[in-house]
C-alpha cells in the first residue's frame, strides 16, 4: 500500500530511479564487478523500505539447515555503533552488533553470526576464520551487488505488493520494481490466514514469475510467551478465551509494521495500550518510565507486558528495571508457515542447492 505523501515528491523518485537504475546496469554489464563464492550463498533481502519478514524467513533457513550443515549468518548490523567485521560472542550487545543479528544468535549459539557492512570482506573473513563452513545466509543482502549469491530471496509484504508501490521518496522502494527478476526465488510474506486462492493467484499474475523463478507464500505465526527476563519470570500461557476478561497487557513494539501482533494479541486480552517506537528503537530511561507507567494503568486484576523477540534483546541491557515489571514481561516468537501447503517443495529446493553447491563437491 503507498504512503500518503506529496505528489511533488514525484519528480524525486524519477531522478531516484536514474540513479539506482544506472547503477545495476553498471553490474549488470560488469563495469561494476559482482564476486561470486565457492560456498553456497542465500540471500535474503526486499527493495521496499520497512519490514517484509526477513529475519523470521532467515530463522526459518536457519532451522531448517542447522542440524546437516555448518550455517553462517552474515549481517549489516543496522543501527550497531560498532565498525568493520564483528563475529558475536556471549558478551555481544546491541550496540556492537545490532539488535536483531544478537537475536539470532542468542537463539541459535551453535551457529556463527557475524555483521560487516562490507559483504566481500565479510564472507572472505569467514571463509578463512571459519574454513569448515558449509553455506552462508546473506540477511538483508538484495542491494549490496558487490557480491553475487547463488541463491536469492526477494521478500514482499502482501498487503504491499512491489508491482504495487512506487520509488522512494513518493513510494517505499530501493530500486526498481522490475529488479525482481534477479532474484531465483519471490516470497510473498504476511499472507492472511483469510486470503483466497484467487487472491493470491492475482498477485501471482502481477508478479509474472519467470521461468525457473519459484514464487511461494508464506504466513506469520506467534508462539506462546516466552520470559524476557529468564531469572524472573515464568513460563505464562496467554489468556484463553472465556478468561480474558480478566487479563490486560501493555504491548511494547519498535518494529516497522505492528499491526499484526496488536491484532492477534487483541484475541486474548479485554485491553490493551500499545506503546509504539520506531523500528529498531534504542530504549532509554523516560522509555522505560512510560512502560511503567502504562502497565500501572492497566485496570485489570491480570496483567502483563508483552514485546517482540527484537524489542526484548534490547530491553534485557537494562539493568535498573524494576524486579516487579520483570516477572511480567514476555516476548512473542514469530514463526514462518506456508499456508498454500508448499512447504515440502521450499525445503527441498533449499536443501538441494546447498547439498549440490557445497566445496566439497
Amino acid at each position: 500500500m503507498l504512503n500518503r505523501r506529496s505528489f511533488f515528491l514525484y519528480p524525486l523518485s524519477i531522478l531516484y530511479r536514474v540513479v539506482t537504475d544506472i547503477r545495476n546496469i553498471l553490474y549488470d554489464t560488469g563495469f561494476l564487478h559482482s564476486e561470486k563464492f565457492d560456498i553456497p550463498v542465500i540471500c535474503i533481502g526486499n527493495i521496499t523500505v520497512g519490514g517484509t519478514g526477513k529475519t523470521p524467513h532467515a530463522e526459518y533457513l536457519i532451522r531448517l539447515l542447522r542440524n546437516d550443515f555448518r550455517v553462517a549468518l552474515l549481517s549489516r548490523g543496522y543501527k550497531r555503533r560498532s565498525k568493520g567485521f564483528r563475529i558475536a560472542s556471549q558478551s555481544s550487545t546491541t550496540f556492537e552488533i545490532g539488535d536483531e543479528p544478537l537475536q539470532i544468535f542468542n537463539k541459535f549459539p551453535d551457529i556463527l553470526v557475524a555483521v560487516g557492512s562490507d559483504r566481500v570482506n565479510g564472507i572472505k573473513t569467514i571463509m578463512k576464520e571459519q574454513p569448515g563452513t558449509d553455506l552462508i545466509i546473506l540477511d538483508d543482502g538484495f542491494q549490496h551487488r558487490s557480491v553475487k549469491p547463488g541463491l536469492s530471496i526477494l521478500l514482499t509484504d502482501y498487503s504491499r505488493v512491489i508491482t504495487r508501490d512506487y520509488l522512494m521518496p513518493y513510494g517505499n522502494l530501493r530500486e526498481n520494481r522490475n529488479n525482481r527478476k534477479r532474484a531465483g526465488v519471490i516470497v510473498v510474506s504476511k499472507t492472511p490466514g483469510s486470503a483466497t486462492e484467487s487472491e493470491m493467484n492475482s498477485i501471482t499474475g502481477e508478479l509474472k514469475p519467470d521461468d525457473g523463478q519459484k514464487l511461494f507464500f508464506t504466513s506469520v505465526s506467534y508462539g506462546d510467551p516466552s520470559p524476557v527476563f529468564k531469572n524472573y519470570a515464568s513460563k505464562k500461557s496467554l489468556p484463553a478465551k472465556p478468561d480474558r476478561q480478566i487479563y490486560s497487557a501493555v504491548v511494547v513494539t519498535g518494529i516497522a509494521a505492528p499491526g499484526p501482533l496488536i491484532e492477534y494479541l487483541e484475541k486474548f486480552f479485554t485491553g490493551i495500550i500499545h506503546l509504539g517506537f520506531p523500528d529498531h528503537h534504542c530504549y532509554s530511561e523516560n522509555d522505560i518510565e512510560k512502560i511503567g507507567k502504562a502497565f500501572k494503568d492497566l485496570k485489570s486484576r491480570e496483567k502483563m507486558i508483552i514485546t517482540t523477540e527484537k524489542d526484548a534483546v534490547r530491553l534485557r541491557e537494562f539493568s535498573n528495571i524494576n524486579d516487579s515489571l520483570k516477572r511480567v514481561f514476555y516476548c512473542i516468537p514469530v514463526w514462518i508457515s506456508f499456508p498454500n501447503g508448499d512447504k515440502h517443495e521450499f525445503d527441498k529446493m533449499i536443501i538441494e542447492y546447498v547439498r549440490r553447491n557445497k566445496r566439497n563437491n
